[in-house]
């Protein structure tokens, strides 16, 4: 896992040996969608790697981001991973969100997808794809949570899966889009 973008404050996520899934997400941190009609060539490559038929970086892109960040880490992708809320399909519910959790959260229009790496009072932060149209963490209001997904484990849990409590600050989402 490079941490050459990773925001300073996030940096803490390398010490505490997240699971795979943070380690693979935190791997295409800052990947950027393509403004107009040309498409980032690497999210498109995504989606040739986990044989998902998708043409353009402008159709909402969160769920391809999972896709190819949870079959990176050696889980089975949900089926219709496009869609967001299709990840309440993945896993097992959660007991309470903690780090490497899939987050499937409401929107207008849809939903929304991503991994819990922390939460402050009100907001978790959620690292996920088509945020300001880039992979990066951003803060989303705890009431839009739909549902919390944890793998399910083959072997032990690693210990770093719980919560994790940061100062309320950085970018407030309200439409991931």
């Amino acid at each position: 896992m490079s941490i050459a973008n990773i925001p300073q404050k996030y940096l803490w996520l390398v010490d505490v040996n997240p699971p795979n899934i943070i380690k693979q997400g935190l791997a295409l941190y800052g990947t950027l969608e393509r403004a107009g009609t040309a498409s980032n060539p690497e999210i498109l490559a995504w989606a040739s790697e986990c044989g998902i038929p998708y043409g353009s970086d402008d159709i909402p892109w969160c769920g391809l981001y999972a896709a190819v960040v949870v079959k990176r880490a050696g889980w089975d992708v949900v089926k219709s991973p496009l869609w967001a809320r299709s990840w309440v399909n993945f896993g097992t519910k959660s007991p309470e969100a903690g780090l490497g959790d899939v987050l499937v959260f409401s929107r207008d229009g849809g939903g929304h997808v991503g991994f819990y790496v922390a939460e402050d009072t009100d907001f978790y932060h959620v690292l996920g794809g088509n945020q300001s149209d880039a992979v990066n963490i951003i803060r989303i209001r705890k009431n839009r949570l739909l549902d919390a997904r944890r793998p399910a484990w083959r072997i032990k849990q690693p210990d770093s899966v719980k919560r994790y409590f940061v100062d309320a600050s950085g970018a407030v989402s309200t439409n991931e889009r």
